[in-house]
């Protein structure tokens, strides 16, 4: 079903966690192209990690093809708390759709990984062939072995029942819509939320996890979406493919960036009583190129910019947590 020829207005597609900050960008995209019948299952009344619910929903979308970005996310620290929620949420509910969507016949799986899969001293960049030797770092390993339990069994379907499931991993993800929480959200939402508030307040110091020096990629929500969507049309093989921009920058380069564009002309102090996470995070996107024509397209100036823009737009002021 690969293929820039795809008539998408005549598939039916599951996107799990498409209301979400990816997935309400890849229905989008979805929908640019034509596709007018998505379903977009929601915990509330769909858990994933309940076999009968996925059952229901399988059984009344009947789809052609099943997005899957469905997971329990979060930074360093939610990680740290929640381990064990983090494992089991993520794997079992992987686990099961697929196993389902083989079942019934589905055409086409994708499954949405995350790069902290790879272990904690790969070679920068990651390449693909590097998944495997290592350890992921200590405070996200049981989201990201959880994930990567999703290309173990893409694969071993592949090659028992002919299951046509593939396996992205993108990068650090960034955008409109994006997770504000300063408990629960990624990096960069949550220095746009400090930095902003920081200026609005005239305080003279924000304080920030570690030491700063760790390097990280990030791709535009946008970006990341039509990568998938092109992944969807184009690319059948069993391979796990990287999904990025192959440039990384440091988080102390990032901090100042962000406070320089949000106005914030106060002082950075880095709390290296916190941990760092992951030393280095930067792709190689060859594969992405090669496979299925992938290449991101907004820069990370423009996309914090667009970003910064939205986050200010849409808060809600009743909602802002004080403090660093």
């Amino acid at each position: 079903m690969s293929g820039d020829g795809m008539q998408w207005s005549e598939k039916r597609v599951v996107v799990t966690g498409g209301a979400g900050f990816l997935g309400s960008f890849i229905v989008e995209a979805l929908r640019a192209r034509g596709c007018r019948d998505v379903w977009i299952p929601r915990s509330a009344t769909c858990d994933l990690r309940d076999r009968g619910a996925i059952e229901r929903l399988l059984g009344e979308s009947r789809p052609h093809l099943i997005i899957h970005l469905s997971a329990v996310v979060g930074g360093i620290g939610a990680n740290r708390a929640s381990p064990g929620r983090f494992f089991y949420d993520n794997a079992i509910q992987g686990i099961q759709l697929m196993e389902q969507a083989r079942q019934v016949g589905v055409e086409k799986f994708v499954a949405v990984g995350t790069i902290c899969a790879y272990p904690k001293f790969t070679p920068v960049p990651f390449k693909e062939q590097d998944l495997w030797n290592g350890y992921p770092e200590e405070t996200n390993a049981p989201y990201g072995l959880a994930k990567k339990m999703l290309l173990v069994q893409a694969q071993a379907y592949r090659t028992e029942y002919g299951f046509n499931a593939i396996y992205l991993l993108p990068t650090n993800l960034y955008g409109p819509r994006d997770n504000f929480d300063l408990e629960t959200g990624h990096v960069i939402p949550g220095l746009i939320r400090k930095f902003v508030e920081a200026a609005e307040d005239h305080r003279n110091t924000v304080t920030l996890w570690g030491d700063g020096s760790p390097t990280r990629e990030f791709l535009y929500v946008a970006d990341g979406a039509e990568a998938v969507v092109k992944a969807a049309e184009c690319y059948d093989g069993g391979d796990p493919v990287n999904i990025g921009t192959g440039q990384e920058i440091r988080i102390r380069d990032l901090a100042e960036t962000i406070a320089a564009k949000v106005g914030f002309a106060g002082r950075v102090a880095w709390d290296t009583t916190k941990p760092n996470g992951q030393p280095r995070r930067c792709l190689d996107v060859s594969r992405a190129k090669e496979r299925f024509g992938f290449e991101a397209r907004r820069s990370l100036s423009e996309g914090l910019e667009t970003t910064i823009a939205w986050f200010v737009a849409n808060r809600k002021t009743e909602t802002r947590r004080s403090g660093d």
